[in-house]
């Protein structure tokens, strides 16, 4: 026997880009954006404070160009061979997968 009844649920109905401040809704009603998150351990200078940053598609990709420079920056003098390396593939930094739309591939 089925008993049914209304259930009131609180759900997402938008998310906010926390730095340009719009809507993270694109034209088929679904919700495009990133989430960067820490969680800071036992002994840093932020130990046990959590943040959670939500981005639109325009603001992650500025931010991650802006990754990209302060990598640059950070070793523009470097001899490590490794680094070099590193810059080499500066276009794919955090890039952990392509073509993975309904996010079922392994990592």
């Amino acid at each position: 026997m089925k008993v049914t009844e209304k259930v009131e649920v609180e759900a997402v109905t938008d998310v906010v880009c926390d730095v340009c401040l719009t809507t993270t809704r694109v034209a088929d009603e679904n919700l495009e954006y990133a989430t960067l998150k820490a969680h800071w351990g036992y002994g840093s200078q932020h130990d046990g404070e959590r943040y959670e940053v939500h981005l639109c598609e325009s603001c992650f990709f500025s931010t991650l160009a802006y990754f990209k420079q302060e990598r640059r920056v950070q070793n523009l003098f470097s001899e490590d061979s490794d680094r070099d390396q590193a810059f080499s593939t500066d276009d794919r930094l955090g890039l952990v997968a392509t073509d993975d739309y309904f996010g079922d591939r392994d990592a």
